[in-house]
């Protein structure tokens, strides 16, 4: 059973159950499916024509729709998959940036566990208001909501309450926006401790203004007088519902602060001695799903956690490595940025994201094979420079890696090669590039600064393993009294030598 006949069946049943109630709108909604099936069928319109056709009506983006191929109606029931329409709203930028949006909020959706049914994008100057789109477009996504059969209407853009309880009204179905569906994302890849407080407490100031309630239920009272709200029984503090709601989301969320605030200290001693140790520290950003964990494993051979999925890695990974002359560095994965990245996170993450604060080096990760690296890059930098700005920290240096090339439009690839001249393009899957990249952070990377020849008893052990992991050794003797080391090690482990030097 294919996903177009799920969809027109449950329209039909709906039709008939409600025959007289709705054939006005039926017959609408069969008007308006021809209108964006003509729509569609004349291929991508200009950026002009987009103007003009988008001004009357909702246009259909072609290609968003999820297929699920050869599945019984079973089955099908047993994925128990949302059923989603897109809408968005194109304010500024080009055609082809508004249809990338919408396939990145398709890609969004499909992570959460849901099925694109359809995707609609409005031309205006700036959201409406009251229902983000008006309200005759309103009223035209109901009628594709009924002609589809989707239970849920997702925004391209964070709305406020008065927009999603508006907008709900008038479409009948349950509308969320891009924040809470990333929000959602991260709450189902949240593993670790840290991670799940983090995703808790953004979800809560999320949702903490959009609280609403129906009826009585939320509007109640548990105080007053006999007579005036029920009297025995219902006397206490006075406050609705909703208000008793409020003030637990807010006590919840003092304790998740709390609990974040102590998973940061233990992070930040980690860290500190990481940089006490004087071992490079590079932390790798970049856009969700553009490969950072892959790279990660090819420049350190370890088993980090990939998926073909945005948000797959959301707590922090550091692992060690060695450049081609035998240096050590320390790598670390973030979490990935997007487009639009909900405050709330980027407040929720900062101290996973103060990791870039302290690196010697950022790894910046592009998708080579995305229709839009230059707005992914932009998109990355903008939420660098936010965390920079909030921690006071001196920006690192940064260096750019093209990944995925074994699948990019070799146009692109040449394109970005002119934009990007510093860049080096890899690819983290087939190892392509792996090596030069490794050449380059070698180059990059500060070598050890100070020159010492000293005799090391045989008795400090550990003072010869620092030379060897943490400077260049250029020549060392064994004699009797100890090893004879003559190195290029950092400043702290040169201070520690300095009682070791042989006396003129």
């Amino acid at each position: 059973m294919h996903r177009g006949q799920v969809s027109w069946d449950h329209g039909s049943c709906m039709t008939n159950t409600h025959e007289n109630e709705e054939s006005t709108a039926h017959e609408q909604s069969e008007y308006a499916q021809a209108e964006y099936t003509a729509a569609s069928a004349s291929g991508n319109p200009s950026t002009g024509e987009m103007q003009l056709a988008d001004r009357g009506a909702l246009r259909r983006v072609a290609g968003l729709s999820t297929e699920l191929e050869d599945v019984t109606e079973v089955e099908y029931r047993q994925l128990r998959l949302e059923r989603v329409v897109l809408v968005g709203v194109w304010t500024q930028g080009t055609a082809e940036q508004a249809e990338a949006s919408m396939t990145e909020l398709a890609a969004l959706a499909e992570t959460a566990g849901s099925e694109v049914l359809e995707g609609l994008v409005q031309r205006r100057d700036k959201p409406d208001a009251a229902t983000y789109i008006g309200s005759g477009k309103a009223q035209e996504l109901r009628e594709v909501v009924l002609a589809t059969g989707a239970d849920t209407v997702v925004c391209d853009g964070e709305l406020t309450p008065a927009q999603l309880t508006a907008l709900e009204k008038i479409v009948k179905v349950k509308v969320i926006d891009r924040t809470a569906l990333i929000l959602d994302i991260f709450a189902q890849h949240a593993t670790s401790r840290e991670g799940k407080a983090q995703v808790a407490f953004a979800q809560m100031e999320y949702m903490l203004p959009r609280l609403r309630g129906w009826g009585e239920s939320m509007s109640r009272q548990a105080g007053g007088r006999a007579g005036s709200n029920g009297g025995v029984g219902l006397r206490g503090p006075g406050e609705t519902k909703i208000e008793t709601d409020r003030r637990r989301i807010r006590e919840r969320m003092a304790k998740l602060r709390r609990e974040i605030k102590g998973m940061k200290a233990a992070r930040d001693t980690k860290r500190t001695r990481r940089l006490q140790s004087d071992i490079p520290s590079i932390a790798i950003v970049g856009y969700t799903n553009a490969g950072k964990s892959s790279l990660l494993n090819s420049l350190t051979g370890s088993g980090v956690l990939v998926e073909n999925a945005l948000f797959a890695t959301l707590d922090p990974t550091t692992r060690r490595a060695a450049l081609d002359d035998g240096r050590e560095y320390v790598l670390t994965d973030t979490v990935g940025f997007v487009r639009h990245l909900p405050t709330q996170l980027v407040e929720a993450f900062r101290s996973t994201l103060e990791e870039v604060t302290d690196a010697d080096l950022l790894l910046h990760v592009v998708d080579g094979s995305d229709p839009l690296p230059t707005e992914q890059i932009k998109a990355v930098r903008e939420v660098v420079t936010d965390v920079l700005r909030e921690t006071d920290s001196k920006a690192p240096p940064e260096l750019i890696v093209v990944n995925k090339i074994d699948a990019a439009d070799p146009v692109t690839l040449t394109q970005l090669r002119g934009l990007l001249p510093g860049a080096v393009f890899v690819s983290a899957r087939t190892g392509e590039g792996i090596a030069e990249l490794r050449a380059h952070l070698s180059e990059v990377l500060v070598r050890p600064e100070v020159e010492v020849d000293v005799l090391v008893p045989y008795t400090r052990g550990d003072l010869m393993a620092r030379i060897h992991s943490d400077g260049t050794i250029l020549e060392s003797t064994h004699e009797e009294a100890g090893t004879r080391v003559h190195a290029r090690v950092p400043q702290m482990l040169a201070s520690a030598l300095v009682e070791y030097a042989p006396s003129a």
